[in-house]
């Protein structure tokens, strides 16, 4: 009688466990500006994140801490060191990347020059609008993917209000709304370039507001520009015309306060924004590509801005 054979269980390959990588930490507030504006008093549980976006690497890490009960996190726009150009700053990313971080309201600090007598080096302006002069990349759309916001009202009024009354409480000279040039830089303007601002109503001149402006509305996240005036841009006949040193120079003598008043307005906000903001919900109703025809790449990499509109 033949022996039947015994078939040995098969071995099976163990499965491989894919480690998903951990999600970044939250925050509620952004702060866009200088590398030095992190160092405020009283900042905890301080800690620095790399992040990856669809659009490339932000400029440096995000530093991202706990500030008069808010989670914040701060961006040096232009690196640690000031190493990118206005023009080589990328902004996409950047703002990208508080929006993975759970931003919902971000502050912008700038430094510029005034096309105003009355905006003196060394006041405060919250500009509340933008003529866009640059020729960079200002959009998270395009390859397949048409949306058109609303930019009529750029900045987002109760957060720029909140700021700008607690300029008053600190007995600051603040500006309340203005119109902000943005030119690309990286040189300052020529003095018939100055002179025609002046003449389109321009109050200060910088070279990053107005794309960090239209990207956040891009993104839904509320967005106020806190400008340092440093100069009298070079139409100021009286005045010394605006050079690298004066900037810097104004620019630390202003720190200070830009710093106290970044920790006066967080104490003063509210732990979110209103359901009446409309920054919340800037991209309703505004992308016109069908549905179908947007290219999954597209929808992958954009989810976190357009995923609650595709879904329905």
């Amino acid at each position: 009688m033949a022996k039947s054979k015994v078939k040995s269980p098969k071995k099976t390959a163990p499965r491989r466990t894919t480690r998903r990588k951990p999600a970044p930490p939250r925050a509620d507030i952004g702060i866009l500006g200088g590398t030095g504006l992190y160092e405020i008093e009283g900042i905890r549980d301080v800690r620095e994140v790399r992040l990856s976006t669809p659009f490339g690497k932000p400029s440096d890490a995000y530093v991202i801490g706990t500030l008069e009960g808010k989670r914040v996190a701060f961006l040096s726009r232009h690196g640690r060191g000031h190493r990118f150009l206005p023009a080589e700053v990328n902004y996409r990313a950047n703002i990208f990347g508080f929006k993975l971080l759970g931003v919902e309201r971000i502050i912008s600090v700038n430094s510029v020059g005034s096309l105003k007598e009355d905006v003196e080096p060394r006041d405060f302006v919250f500009a509340d609008q933008f003529f866009d002069r640059t020729r960079r990349p200002n959009t998270f759309f395009g390859n397949g993917i048409v949306a058109h916001i609303s930019f009529a009202e750029p900045v987002c009024p109760d957060l720029s209000r909140t700021l700008y009354e607690a300029a008053r409480g600190l007995g600051l000279r603040a500006h309340p709304g203005g119109a902000y040039v943005c030119i690309e830089g990286p040189a300052f303007s020529t003095k018939a370039e100055s002179k025609a601002y002046r003449l389109w109503g321009g109050t200060v001149i910088g070279m990053t507001g107005a794309t960090e402006a239209r990207l956040a509305r891009e993104a839904e996240i509320c967005y106020t520009t806190m400008n340092l005036v440093t100069d009298y841009d070079v139409w100021h006949e009286e005045e010394e015309s605006v050079t690298v040193e004066m900037i810097l120079d104004n620019l630390k003598l202003n720190i200070g306060n830009a710093k106290a008043l970044i920790k006066k307005a967080l104490a003063a906000l509210p732990e979110a924004r209103g359901a009446a903001c409309a920054c919340a919900s800037a991209l309703k109703n505004t992308i016109v590509t069908r549905p179908d025809l947007i290219p999954g790449t597209v929808k992958a990499a954009l989810k976190p801005l357009i995923g609650k509109y595709l879904a329905r």
